[in-house]
Formats: structure tokens, C-alpha cells, sequence
């Protein structure tokens, strides 16, 4: 990509004929026709679809999808608000809860809410099979983080990526803009967690001192 694209659909037009968008097409029109896939494929892209480009301020970077049925929303730690919330995000709302001395409402795992406000909830792998966790773990959709990564690194404005556990914090390297703060930690599961570095991270606070400092408007961490 010669020009940096200043929208998502401008990203998503500039790599359409590089030959692993190609591939990763091939693949996941097989893996959904032939499996049953997570999220819904009309959900696949719904991180993009809620959070555009320019208005990006955080980047919240998961692993793949949840792999149960109906929990996966195309939105990394998101489910939708029938589903019961799970472990990884009640830890994410007791530290927000925390940090901000209030009270959380942890009934509701749909976080579009932030996805909105411009927090980029994206999985660095799309898609999964049903009960198989990274099963779609393949290069095409490697190359496609690199490309989504090396755009929002090129965004000249304060952005916060949070870099939780090792399979997030792997993508540090690819990451050089001063302009942008990355804050690292353990995992927020509660296998993780519980061994330390995920609570008392203060990462939500810190990520809004951070856009404050930089004149743009602070996210609103708690559902209202």
C-alpha cells in the first residue's frame, strides 16, 4: 500500500487482490460451508464496521473468537447480552470497576458500547471453528493483522493499543509510531489474572490521562 488509507473501506479495497486476502477469501468460504464457524460470517468484520478508522483511539487486540455457540460478535471479549458473561471480561469489568471506585454492571458482555466511542475491539484471527479454540490460526490471517496493524501505526493521532498477555504483546514490534501509547499486562483470564499483572494495571485510567493530555475526548469505560 503506497497511500495510507483514511478509511477502513479504502484498507479493506487496497488489499482485496494481494494474494493472501485471496486465499484467507478461498478458506473461510470453505470453512463456512463446511463447518459451523463462529462468528456468524456477517459479524466477521463487525470490529470495522463500528469503529472507523479515523476514529480510532484504542486498540484492544484478542486472540480469536469464542468458539461456544451464540457467544462470539466479531468483537474481541465482546458477547452479545444474552449470553452469560465470561470469565476473561468479568475480570476486565472488576478492574474497571476499580480503577473508577464504581459500580460495574457485569450481567452484560456486549461491548459495543465502547466499540463505539472508538475503541477497536479486534481479534488478530477472525474466525474459529465450533468447540476448536484457534483452529483458523493461519497465515493468511497473520498477513492480514500485519496490514491492519501497519495502517493504525500510521495514524498520526494519539492512539492507546493494549497489549494483553503474550499472544497480544508478540505484536509490539510491529508497532513505532511516538504518537501512540502502548500499554502492556497479563491476560485478563482468570488463569492469568490470578498469578498476577492483570489487576491493578490501570490501564483504563492511564489510556484516558493519555488521550486527555493529547486533547481528545476520554472514553467512557462504564455502561450507562
Amino acid at each position: 500500500m503506497n497511500r495510507i488509507p483514511s478509511t477502513w473501506t479504502e484498507f479493506f479495497n487496497d488489499i482485496q487482490n494481494k494474494e493472501y486476502c485471496i486465499r484467507l477469501h478461498r478458506f473461510l468460504d470453505m470453512e463456512y460451508s463446511s463447518h459451523i464457524c463462529y462468528p456468524p460470517r456477517k459479524l466477521l468484520f463487525n470490529a470495522f464496521k463500528l469503529t472507523p478508522l479515523d476514529k480510532v483511539k484504542v486498540v484492544i487486540i484478542g486472540q480469536d473468537p469464542y468458539h461456544e455457540p451464540g457467544q462470539a460478535m466479531g468483537l474481541s471479549f465482546s458477547v452479545p447480552s444474552t449470553v452469560k458473561v465470561p470469565p476473561s471480561l468479568i475480570n476486565i469489568y472488576k478492574e474497571i470497576s476499580d480503577e473508577y471506585d464504581t459500580h460495574v454492571d457485569m450481567s452484560c458482555g456486549d461491548l459495543t458500547y465502547l466499540a463505539k466511542q472508538g475503541v477497536l475491539l479486534l481479534n488478530s484471527i477472525l474466525s474459529v471453528r465450533e468447540h476448536e479454540p484457534m483452529s483458523h490460526n493461519i497465515k493468511e490471517y497473520e498477513d492480514f493483522f500485519f496490514d491492519v496493524l501497519n495502517v493504525l501505526d500510521k495514524q498520526n493521532r494519539p492512539i492507546v493499543f493494549l497489549l494483553w498477555g503474550s499472544s497480544a504483546r508478540k505484536f509490539k514490534k510491529l508497532l513505532h509510531n511516538p504518537s501512540h501509547l502502548i500499554l502492556e499486562s497479563a491476560h485478563p483470564s482468570p488463569l492469568a489474572a490470578n498469578r498476577g499483572g492483570w489487576f491493578k494495571n490501570n490501564h483504563f485510567r492511564l489510556t484516558n490521562e493519555y488521550l486527555k493530555k493529547n486533547k481528545s475526548k476520554p472514553i467512557d469505560w462504564v455502561r450507562h
